[in-house]
């Protein structure tokens, strides 16, 4: 699906995680939000390079520049200082990158407007969660949380951080889109979408719960490499 025009100017207040197992050679990257279609603007992945999270005021075309940087040999952080050297929104760019070998990079949207409460990232062995517009940090340290203590492998692992984010109270507006990435050198790019439609009242007391819907699409598909 291609990326709608107008979605390049929105701010994608959002929570993710980007993650590796050197191990498996397995990369991911997961993220939910109240905007929709996140999936196409927030995550990317590439077999064997890494993964790559692009949220607040996105910017979709440093999904691929970024990997390709990365393809390169480039570490995260120098990436990162790539995308934002000559940005005039770099103020208000949430970005986290992950190579194969575990070592991450993120910035964070010092610029954000206030009304999005709370902004943050923590980084842990082979990931790094983040996110904008959220009740408060305890949203990234449940999801810090919740990754390191599950045994399943690296797409469940994602799972569980974004499923313990949003019942830490994840994004403040609530829920409508989720969405799932997940890449290894056998199988390119594994792609999950949830999208619940805009005709649904703002407090999304009407809406299904979208990462109880995405989970149980994980644990009934045969996605985990």
């Amino acid at each position: 699906m291609g990326i709608n025009l107008d979605m390049k100017s929105h701010l994608s207040q959002t929570f993710s995680i980007v993650a590796v197992d050197p191990t498996t050679g397995i990369c991911g990257a997961a993220v939910a939000s109240k905007f929709p279609a996140v999936g196409q603007v927030v995550p990317y992945v590439r077999a064997s390079v890494g993964a790559f999270c692009t949220q607040h005021q996105h910017n979709p075309i440093w999904g691929d520049k970024a990997l390709d940087l990365l393809d390169c040999g480039l570490l995260p952080e120098e990436v990162l200082a790539s995308l934002l050297r000559d940005d005039p929104n770099s103020a208000k760019r949430q970005l986290a990158l992950i190579d194969m070998k575990g070592q991450t990079a993120t910035r964070n949207p010092i610029g954000a407007d206030p009304s999005g409460l709370w902004w943050g990232s923590m980084s842990g062995k082979f990931y790094t969660c983040q996110g904008n517009t959220l009740v408060g940090p305890s949203v990234i340290i449940a999801m810090a949380n919740a990754y390191e203590s599950s045994k399943e492998l690296l797409p469940g692992r994602l799972m569980a951080a974004l499923v313990a984010g949003d019942q830490a109270g994840g994004d403040h507006r609530g829920r409508l889109a989720a969405a799932l990435r997940v890449a290894s050198a056998s199988v390119e790019v594994i792609a999950l979408d949830i999208d619940e439609s805009n005709n649904m009242n703002d407090t999304g007391s009407n809406q299904k719960d979208i990462l109880f819907i995405l989970g149980k699409a994980m644990s009934g598909a045969p996605i985990i490499i």
